[in-house]
């Protein structure tokens, strides 16, 4: 009878958090009813990183502490009105929760309500931590570590909902889970002027289609294609059609799962770059042609903590039929992925795909929505983990 209310519980407060998005660092609002959802059952919670929130469920005596964390932050996305949505679409224009963090916050509420319910059933303790920032860079999940969430924690799990996941099925794995993100910007400058007279000008666009073509199977040469994505998204140069510019820039992304994959990418686009300037270099133009390269790291590579992972495997397969443990890795990036380079514990996906529901949207798409059923399902996941691992923590971290 208490899970029936419980899930009815978490699909209004989904629905709640669905109707009233907020972007990044700006999540005050959302704050404000995540403190009044947990002190609606007697929890009580200080704020944390600006628009986040901390809570701690304190059991029945001394004992291990496992955090549990929720992101909170919507997308700068226009929501679609569907069929499904009529009842809870975005009220804020331009704004909406579409990667799924209003399941998340539901889940995580959940999971608050029913392990504050049976506190006296552990020792030990949880931490709930309903984390800003997570969909733009730097993210929040640094600021938390810095403002003391993870002081006094020695484990710490977290979920992810997808829409190209069937409802139901659990997939993670151990180590690099999720990839690194970097981003690149380049300057290419030569010489403009008259595109009648190109012996008198040094042509950046066409430094820039040389660059385009010939970077990504230069990288994939280097690179195994499975352990790497990489791609330009714009390019911005010129003013007119009759004229060459004297400059163009160039902006894309990569993805890996190792540092060294990293680092390997950046090599041969400065390498690719220096001998472009060098075959379209002449005589008599000085100081030019050249190049700027600059290359920015987001979040680090995901690594799920192989002991924790792996008993969190044993218990799962023991609860649910739909237990992928061996999942590939995703090149989504996530920046959970400080707290694991804290304290060990995991990352996992929970499907939410279900075609008989007409629910087949993609995360961040402006009609994405999620199967409801998937709510509960994270509940009794993360609680079970929770429960286990403070009644045996040797068995998920050395």
């Amino acid at each position: 009878m208490f899970l029936s209310s419980l899930e009815q519980w978490i699909i209004e407060k989904r629905r709640e958090f669905h109707r009233y998005p907020e972007l990044s660092f700006n999540e005050y609002m959302t704050q404000k009813r995540i403190m009044e959802s947990l002190r609606e059952f007697g929890l009580e919670s200080s704020s944390i990183a600006g628009t986040g929130v901390i809570a701690d469920i304190q059991g029945n005596g001394p004992g291990p502490c496992i955090a549990i964390r929720s992101d909170i932050d919507a997308l700068p996305i226009d929501e679609e009105k569907t069929v499904l949505n009529s009842e809870y679409i975005s009220c804020h224009k331009g704004v909406m929760h579409a990667c799924g963090h209003d399941g998340h916050m539901a889940i995580v509420l959940g999971v608050a309500r029913l392990l504050h319910e049976k506190r006296n059933e552990f020792s030990g303790k949880v931490r709930l931590i309903f984390q800003p920032a997570e969909e733009q860079s730097p993210g929040g999940a640094q600021t938390v570590i810095k403002n003391g969430g993870l002081e006094g924690v020695d484990a710490i799990v977290g979920l992810h909902i997808f829409g190209d996941v069937d409802v139901g099925y659990v997939r993670f794995c151990p180590g690099p889970f999720m990839a690194s993100s970097n981003d690149f910007s380049i300057r290419l400058i030569g010489k403009g002027g008259h595109v009648s007279i190109p012996e008198y000008c040094i042509n950046p666009l066409s430094m820039a289609a040389d660059l385009i073509s010939r970077a990504g199977q230069e990288v994939g040469m280097q690179v195994y294609s499975s352990k790497h994505v990489f791609g330009f998204g714009m390019v911005k140069g010129g003013t007119r059609f009759n004229i060459i510019p004297d400059e163009v820039q160039i902006f894309g992304s990569f993805r890996t799962f190792h540092e060294k994959d990293t680092k390997t990418i950046e090599n041969v686009l400065g390498e690719i770059l220096s001998s472009i300037v060098e075959e379209y270099a002449r005589e008599g133009f000085k100081g030019v042609p050249f190049y700027e390269l600059e290359v920015s790291h987001g979040y680090p590579v995901l690594m799920n903590h192989s002991k924790f992972t792996a008993t969190t495997s044993s218990l799962l397969k023991g609860l649910f039929m739909h237990v992928e443990d061996n999942a590939s890795p995703s090149f989504g990036s996530e920046d959970f992925a400080y707290y694991l380079r804290h304290v060990p514990g995991m990352f996992l996906f929970l499907g939410t795909r279900n075609l008989e529901k007409d629910i087949k949207d993609i995360n961040h798409s402006s009609s994405f929505d999620i199967d409801e059923d998937v709510l509960i399902q994270g509940v009794q996941l993360l609680s079970s983990i929770a429960f286990d691992f403070l009644k045996s923590p040797g068995d998920y971290i050395p």
